[in-house]
């Protein structure tokens, strides 16, 4: 269960109870699993837009909350040969800060959660070249496969003659859950630009919409207790608003520091300060015994 506190930030309730837990050594912290998300982006008259979904109010994780396309890295993906275009792999290890075979997973699930769950591919027939119109029900069987996880991404690519354009891709940052929460995912946040001749789709199971919307219009839903998102969500829409083209957020993502950022909780003065490095809006102080302020 979750509530909107400041603006529309995603607050669960059980929070304050597993972050005592978490300090008097109760509770022990899960190991994150590693995760992908992709800020797709395209150019408008207002600016550059960028898809986003929002999750059914049904689900475990975040119900209700408006999100990017993304999920869990598949270890089907680390050591299966790709048809790469691009940084290599070991450029993309150390911009990632893991090794090759985590390098190449990472990646592989950025462009396999974007075709899930927005049905955008970004690869094509060559280094230079990207597919066009995925719609068709021979594309709609591969990805339906992918979702069921009967196909790794790697297989798919292999089958069609794909090459993954990781060109495409901008790591942009890096967020890992917080060490109180039941789920905890490591997560790269990539910025791509909605390639030509493709167009989106609210593919996802998991999503009841999706929606084409400006950072500064989507932020300001959020300020406005509009639009529910957790943390690194209106972090990165924030951040996105100082662009105005995808190519130039997209020129300006190989500069952006992946230093992961991880939320502390601490206990002051008899109340429980939970903060982001970096990100002092979403600063919490919780009465040892209520609600969050």
């Amino acid at each position: 269960m979750a509530n909107a506190q400041a603006g529309g930030q995603w607050y669960p309730l059980e929070w304050p109870g597993r972050i005592r837990a978490l300090a008097s050594g109760e509770l022990t912290p899960v190991t994150p699993k590693r995760a992908a998300t992709v800020m797709l982006l395209k150019d408008t008259g207002a600016g550059p837009a960028v898809h986003m979904l929002r999750r059914r109010t049904s689900m475990a994780f975040a119900g209700g909350a408006y999100a990017y396309p993304g999920g869990g890295v598949d270890p089907r993906d680390d050591d299966r040969h790709v048809r790469w275009a691009g940084p290599s792999l070991e450029w993309w290890a150390d911009r990632l800060g893991v090794d090759r075979a985590g390098a190449q997973a990472i990646v592989c699930a950025a462009v396999r959660e974007t075709y899930e769950e927005a049905g955008v591919l970004l690869a094509g027939p060559a280094p230079d070249a990207v597919v066009g119109d995925t719609t068709g029900a021979d594309w709609e069987a591969d990805r339906a496969a992918l979702v069921a996880r009967e196909l790794s991404f790697a297989e798919f690519l292999d089958r069609r003659g794909l090459v993954m354009r990781s060109d495409l891709l901008g790591a942009w940052t890096r967020w890992i859950t917080p060490e109180f929460e039941q789920r905890r995912y490591d997560t790269w946040f990539f910025v791509a630009a909605l390639p030509e001749g493709q167009r989106t789709r609210n593919a996802s199971t998991e999503a009841d919409r999706t929606v084409w919307i400006t950072p500064r219009e989507a932020a300001g839903g959020y300020d406005r207790g509009e639009l529910l998102m957790m943390p690194p969500t209106i972090a990165t829409l924030r951040q996105l608003t100082a662009y105005g083209t995808a190519a130039e957020a997209l020129g300006a993502a190989p500069a952006r520091d992946l230093t992961p950022v991880l939320a502390s909780a601490r206990l002051v003065d008899g109340e429980i300060v939970l903060s982001w490095p970096g990100h002092d809006e979403f600063t919490k102080h919780i009465p040892t015994g209520g609600a969050p302020a």
